[in-house]
């Protein structure tokens, strides 16, 4: 980018500094357009583990110009598999990144540390002179003029912007100011998760593959990350415990109940931790409308989804590319544009949305409803795995824009 950026034109003001607010952030840069993060926290930092990440959202790393930092940090597995947590038998499994993957979606399948993800986008940002940040800012509240937007601050400052962007999560106060539809949706699933150092791990799941067990009404999954240095433990169960946050701490005892009886390779990986963080599964109903005036929302703020299909931050990413495309597109009419890119992204959304809890049923399924699934899974062939994948996966094209 040879532009100088033009100080006097206000940036597009960002809530959130998690990895959808960044991306975002970035796809305005390659814009030439400016903009400025606002985190509530004292660092920009990401809670959680392990993320899946589809060729899809390779797609946007390539659009975004931060493929090569990507694959320096992700580890790219061999298989993709699910087990029965019971029995030990195999239900499906496939092989990914082989020649007919990458002919098939043009992209690799990989997985990455969160906090290795979001270090690349801040630097990708740090990089930009079109980015400005700031820790410690809760944005509060805004006011849209028509010609700006004025957000204010939990430290009682005020900032001008172009438009907000709501990227402020499951629980988004920008959110309650455009939709304004009450609570998430709880689930009744907890997920516990863990890393585990590589050399830890049991040896018959020490392999370069992401593993699902399915067992009833629970699941664990687990990869490897950090270059093959950590694996990554997510063992998920029903519940009717509520706690808010992503980071509270797991009773190991109530999580062990829940999988009594399962197989070995199951309990031989649980047993390995000795603290979990936990988080309460939640998401809400799919919108068409998550924008009003110079005001939108992206990533969890606008479709908050359950994790089975894995595709949280990769929905964030495509998100933050598409906007990116339809502001530049759309000359002054930010509101125009805000409305383009909801209208580009939420049927697709909302298909992963709808999608992630029909999976969630399906991993956790018991007696004839388990049957059924081996039934429908086994002996499909590494094609019929794909084809199933092909909506979400070839779904977008380099701009962010919806294929179906």
């Amino acid at each position: 980018m040879s532009a100088t950026p033009n100080r006097d034109d206000l940036p597009f003001l960002i809530s959130g500094g998690g990895i959808g607010g960044f991306a975002a952030a970035l796809a305005l840069a390659r814009k030439n357009i400016r903009s400025h993060i606002f985190e509530q926290s004292d660092d920009f930092r990401e809670v959680g583990a392990g993320i899946q990440l589809g060729p899809n959202v390779f797609r946007m790393f390539h659009a975004l110009g931060i493929t090569e930092p990507i694959n320096e940090v992700a580890v790219f597995p061999d298989w993709i598999g699910m087990n029965d947590a019971l029995s030990g038998e195999t239900i499906t499994r496939y092989p990914i990144n082989t020649p007919a993957f990458r002919e098939k979606f043009g992209f690799p399948y990989g997985v990455i540390y969160r906090p290795d993800l979001h270090n690349v986008l801040i630097e990708a940002c740090k990089a930009s002179p079109f980015v400005e940040m700031s820790l410690n800012t809760q944005v509060t509240g805004y006011e849209d003029s028509g010609d700006k937007v004025r957000i204010s601050t939990g430290n009682g400052e005020t900032f001008d912007g172009r438009a907000l962007v709501g990227a402020d999560g499951l629980w988004s106060p920008t959110r309650a100011g455009i939709v304004n539809d009450g609570a998430p949706r709880v689930s009744g699933h907890i997920a516990y998760r863990a890393v585990l150092p590589t050399n830890e791990v049991p040896d018959a799941n020490r392999i370069n593959e992401v593993v699902l067990w399915a067992g009833p009404r629970t699941h664990l999954v687990h990869y490897p990350l950090h270059k093959g240095e950590i694996f990554n433990l997510v063992a998920v169960f029903h519940s009717e415990r509520y706690e808010e946050g992503w980071d509270a701490v797991g009773a190991t005892a109530e999580m062990e109940k829940h999988f009594t009886g399962q197989h070995e390779n199951v309990q031989n990986m649980l047993e390995k931790i000795e603290s979990w963080r936990m988080w309460v599964l939640c998401d809400r109903e799919p919108v068409k409308n998550w924008s009003r005036g110079n005001a939108t929302l992206l990533g969890d703020a606008a479709h908050p989804m359950l994790q089975y299909l894995a595709q949280g931050a990769c929905m964030a990413i495509e998100d933050g590319v598409c906007l990116a495309g339809k502001v530049a597109a759309g000359g002054n009419d930010i509101a125009r544009a805000f409305l383009n890119y909801q209208a580009d992204r939420y049927l697709r959304t909302a298909r992963v949305q709808l999608t992630a809890r029909l999976y969630g049923d399906i991993y956790h399924a018991a007696g004839p409803t388990a049957e059924l699934r081996h039934m429908m899974l086994s002996g499909r062939s590494p094609e019929q795995s794909y084809e199933g994948v092909n909506w979400l996966y070839n779904g977008v094209d380099e701009s962010g824009i919806q294929q179906l």
